[in-house]
């Protein structure tokens, strides 16, 4: 997909990584619909703020009639509560299963037919190594973005048709917010990972593995849980 003249959403484009994909976006001659939930929040030079709460399907709805010209949708939004899946508080659990999950469900299925009714485009879904890898200390994380993969997979095939592709970004961790307290050496440039989105988008990629542990942990899924030789 050409990102020269592009109409991008990008959801949770008010930090973190959003604001790098969202100016990044701008950088390549792309139109951006920065989103988040307070409109006041989104102050990235050339960026359109919209108002999108991934949790409210109505405020979904509205931000697609709003960017009615759409053509690239970007699942950027999420949130990590600490949760684990037997002793965490279900709460935790399912606020990240309803901002990491549903939320990117609920986006692709508002977004889908104005990117298609403009021609087609592409959804791109920020997801983790963590998608693979569950540890149980991030179980509840760990299960929304097993299920984003899942996601990710299932609705490439359905809107392939209609001339979406979809692609999933994987990476371990970032220099932002929710990685604040892990040492500085264990952590990539939020930079750096959306200029390999930005490639990944352009050529099609199912997948964009954006750092090191990302490419480990892929490379390990069919050695995980082998049974011993004897």
């Amino acid at each position: 997909m050409e990102l020269k003249n592009a109409v991008a959403v990008v959801t949770g484009a008010n930090r973190g990584l959003g604001r790098h994909l969202a100016a990044q976006l701008v950088g390549r001659g792309a139109k951006v619909y920065g989103a988040a939930r307070r409109l006041e929040t989104v102050d990235v030079p050339g960026v359109i703020p919209l108002r999108l709460d991934v949790t409210d399907e109505g405020s979904i709805r509205e931000a697609a009639r709003v960017a009615s010209d759409a053509t690239l949708l970007i699942n950027n939004a999420g949130i990590s509560t600490g949760a684990t899946l037997i002793g965490g508080d279900v709460v935790d659990v399912r606020r990240e299963m309803e901002t990491n999950f549903f939320g990117p469900l609920a986006a692709t299925r508002a977004f889908a037919p104005v990117i298609e009714g403009n021609g087609g485009g592409a959804v791109l879904n920020v997801l983790s190594a963590l998608s693979w890898f569950h540890p149980a200390d991030l179980g509840s994380y760990a299960a929304s973005k097993a299920a984003a993969w899942a996601l990710s997979d299932a609705s490439r095939e359905e809107l392939a048709p209609r001339g979406i592709t979809v692609s999933a970004l994987h990476v371990g961790y970032m220099d932002t917010d929710m990685a604040a307290a892990v040492p500085a050496d264990q952590k990539v440039a939020a930079a750096d990972v959306a200029a390999q989105a930005m490639y990944g988008i352009e050529a099609g990629l199912p997948e964009i593995l954006a750092d090191e542990t990302s490419r480990y942990v892929k490379q390990s899924l069919s050695a995980a849980h082998r049974p011993n030789a004897d």
